[in-house]
This record gives structure tokens, sequence and C-alpha cells, in this order.
């Protein structure tokens, strides 16, 4: 059948009232142009809502890419950063949404990188940025951003995710680790809370896709160290400093 025909059923079945899911104009439109067979092997099912296995990671289904992009509310000319670029299927319909030049797209995993910028040249969207990086450190060099989507669940955001943020900017999260709900916090601080999903939890670099357990400490000891030296003030941070800046005289004397 015709992938085009394909499409507009798929979007048509999320319009659906007894489906609830896709209600915002401008997301349909941008899932009906995105050919979602180019970033997938199996066109048989591409179009159907589920989810699929690809190099490790999942492809989101098409439901759960309208409720992202509702809860992310692309306005015009946004910059716009996806965390957990995948196979490149979201960053193509934020593409359609505010422009190819507009979107920035990090990976932690090398194949998926490649895949991603594979996936997105052969569909049309060259314009899209593609980079591997650690995505809880964000893109510092592009920021900041009006919108940032991050395709993987954290108990908190990363701190880098929200210092990215452009005033007036959004950040869309699934918050929880094995219960989550959608999350977008602005960068005034206000929360909005969306339904129940679920997500593979945010990978940092030493952990690898697919395995048993996943070695979070690297990432935890540099949070709580920055709460410590954040929770040091007045007399405390002080007297912090001064001893240590003693210390080191005393040893340089020796």
């Amino acid at each position: 059948m015709d992938p085009a025909v394909l499409r507009e059923d798929m979007v048509d079945g999320l319009e659906f009232p007894a489906k609830g899911v896709l209600s915002d104009e401008a997301v349909a439109v941008a899932m009906r142009e995105v050919p979602r067979h180019a970033f997938l092997d199996d066109e048989r099912t591409a179009y159907a809502d589920r989810e699929h296995e690809v190099l490790g990671t999942r492809v989101l289904s098409p439901s759960t890419v309208a409720r992202l992009f509702q809860a992310l509310a692309l306005e015009g000319d946004d910059d716009v950063l996806i965390v957990g670029a995948g196979v490149g299927y979201t960053a193509a319909v934020a593409a359609e949404l505010v422009g190819e030049t507009n979107v920035h797209a990090v990976d932690i995993s090398r194949p998926l990188v490649a895949e991603a910028r594979r996936n997105l040249e052969a569909a049309g969207y060259q314009g899209v940025l593609v980079d591997r990086r650690d995505g809880a450190r964000g893109f510092p060099e592009y920021a900041p951003f009006d919108r940032i989507l991050l395709e993987a669940a954290a108990v908190e955001p990363p701190r880098a995710l929200l210092t990215q943020l452009a005033d007036g900017g959004r950040l869309v999260f699934p918050r929880g680790a094995h219960r989550q709900r959608l999350e977008a916090i602005e960068s005034d601080g206000t929360v909005d809370r969306f339904d129940a999903v679920s997500f593979d939890p945010l990978l940092v670099e030493g952990e690898q896709s697919g395995t048993v357990e996943r070695n979070r400490t690297d990432r935890e000891d540099r949070e709580y160290a920055r709460r410590r030296a954040e929770a040091r003030t007045g007399w405390e941070q002080e007297w912090i400093e001064w001893e240590n800046r003693d210390d080191r005289r005393s040893m340089q004397k020796q």
C-alpha cells in the first residue's frame, strides 16, 4: 500500500476520539509528512501504533511521539534539542514543525548517531544536526534552546539541560524510575504533568544499552558533589576555603 495512505490512516487513528491521543493540528500535519518507513526496516509495520527495537534502542510508537510533541508545544522557529536521537524519527517530526536547521539531536550511542544521520538524509532532512554526546550534559555549543525533549527517563531532570533552556523555554521528559509520568518544566520552574509513560533510563558515558545493570556512579557522584558545594554558604564556605588555602600553603613550605 502507498506509504502516504498508511500515514494518513496512522494519524487518523491517533485523532480518533475513542483513542484521544492527538488533538494538535500542527503535530498531526507533521506526522502526516514524515515518511516513518524511512526510519524502520519493516515497512509493513512502520505505521502501526507500536514500538520497534533497533540497535538496542526502542523506536517510540506513533501515539507516544504524539504525546511528546503535544507536551513540548513547539512554536514557529523554536530552537530544539532532542536528547536521545535514536533512529532520527522524532527529529524529523520536529524538523517539520520548526525547520531542519533549528533541530539539534544527540545520542550517546555511536551506531545510533550514524543510523539517525543516514535515515534523516534518506528522508530529506539533511539540515538536522545529529552528534554523539552524553545527553545528560546537553549540547552547550548550541544553547540556549527554546525546547528540549529528553527521550529517556530520569528521577530528576539533568541540571545541564535546565541551564541550557532559553528564557521562556520548556523541557519535556519522563520523570521517574519504574513508574514514570511525562512532565514539562518551564525555565521559570513551572511544572505541567501529563499521562503515565514508560521509557528506558537515561544513559551516561560508560553505560551500554541492553545490559542487565547500568552503572550510574559517575553521574551520581558528580551530582552529589555539586549539591554539597552549593549547600555551603556564608561563614561555612569561607571557613572551608580558608582552611584549604592554609593547608596548601603549609604543604608548599614543606
